[in-house]
């Protein structure tokens, strides 16, 4: 993989990104505050777990017909995608606690999703954050079968009309990781991404088989075995957690990238891109929903991308209170700050991009 250098010889953006962070860093100085995670986010944390775990242990402990048990099911794949976003998320980027033990224990809630930890670091913290946007090295937009996320990868006549099975494929998000990691980390093996970071990949390939194996054991050899239901109930059910957890997953994930105002930018054949690297996370992002305080507590934080990607060693419980400082710095330096009012607009706009990126881009003038 071709690394990509930010080059950039706009005083402005240079301004920018000595002013945002200054800011922010200010405001934490002068009202004495940690930019890790409190007791709120404890609480979150027991109550996304107990979404999560509660639905299932239900099924063993009190007598449910299958509708109710499909139900409970749902609901644990909320519980997921809560778990995902609230806890997970924050820990691997290390901005969850002071403390590493901390991170590194609630970090393995991914493990939980039937994910890895290593995977993850590099495909979200490491390429994600770095290269937000950019073919061939976001992973997050990379084109997934009938989905095409970026404007400079092939278009397929199947992305017509993406806009309205891509949801569908969405939900397919962390039941395919179960296999697609040992895919994953065979292409960091080979890029020679585990070396770089001394992860013995032979180690990383058997430990991840038992985690996954224990994980299937737990999720549907244990219903199996100790509930009325018959097998094929119980890996129905197993799908359906998996599907809502997914799509509300890739959902939030791409409300904040694949909008209309987030741009897709190329390096050239250097693999340069001349853009200073802050304001590439600030015009490539977008927030979304910023009043609706339910959201924001379910989803972690992630309707605050923008203030996320420029300061992931931040815990989300103060994306709230940081936005506006980010939101005047970038009108103060003529940038657009790009922000949807509503979970609804976001979506709307997701929709929309889908469209757009299932057509041919229009001819230029």
């Amino acid at each position: 993989m071709q690394s990509i250098k930010f080059i950039c010889e706009d005083l402005k953006q240079i301004q920018f990104a000595f002013a945002v962070r200054k800011n922010v860093n200010a405001y934490f100085r002068d009202n004495e505050i940690s930019i890790k995670g409190n007791l709120r986010l404890a609480i979150q944390t027991f109550v996304m777990l107990s979404l999560y775990i509660i639905p299932f242990a239900l099924i063993f402990i009190t007598p449910i017909n299958a509708w109710l048990a499909l139900l409970m099911a749902a609901l644990s794949g909320a519980g997921m995608a809560g778990v995902g976003m609230c806890v997970m998320h924050d820990a691997i980027h290390g901005s969850y606690s002071k403390k590493e033990w901390i991170n590194k224990m609630l970090g393995g809630t991914i493990y939980l999703l039937g994910s890895n930890v290593f995977n993850w670091k590099i495909q979200h913290n490491y390429l994600h954050h770095s290269y937000t946007n950019i073919e061939g090295y976001d992973h997050d937009i990379n084109s997934k079968g009938p989905i095409r996320l970026s404007q400079y990868a092939p278009l397929k006549k199947i992305h017509r009309y993406q806009y309205i099975h891509a949801f569908f494929f969405y939900g397919l998000m962390t039941i395919t990781k179960l296999i697609n990691d040992f895919v994953q980390l065979h292409d960091f093996n080979k890029a020679g991404i585990t070396r770089k970071y001394k992860i013995n990949p032979v180690f990383e390939y058997i430990r991840m088989a038992i985690i996954k194996s224990i994980y299937l054991f737990v999720f549907i050899g244990l219903p199996i075995l100790f509930t009325s239901f018959s097998w094929w109930q119980v890996l129905l059910g197993f799908l359906i957690m998996h599907w809502v957890a997914g799509c509300i997953l890739s959902t939030v994930f791409q409300m904040a990238h694949v909008v209309e105002g987030a741009e897709q930018l190329l390096p050239d054949a250097q693999g340069i891109i001349y853009q200073e690297w802050a304001v590439h996370e600030l015009l490539s992002t977008s927030d979304f929903a910023r009043n609706n305080l339910f959201l924001e507590y379910y989803v972690g934080g992630l309707n605050f991308q923008i203030e996320h990607h420029l300061f992931p060693n931040i815990c989300h419980i103060h994306y709230r209170k940081i936005a506006p400082i980010v939101e005047r710095t970038a009108k103060e330096f003529g940038f657009t700050y790009n922000v949807k009012p509503s979970f609804r607009n976001a979506f709307y706009s997701h929709v929309q991009r889908l469209k757009e990126l299932g057509q041919p881009a229009p001819p230029t003038k």
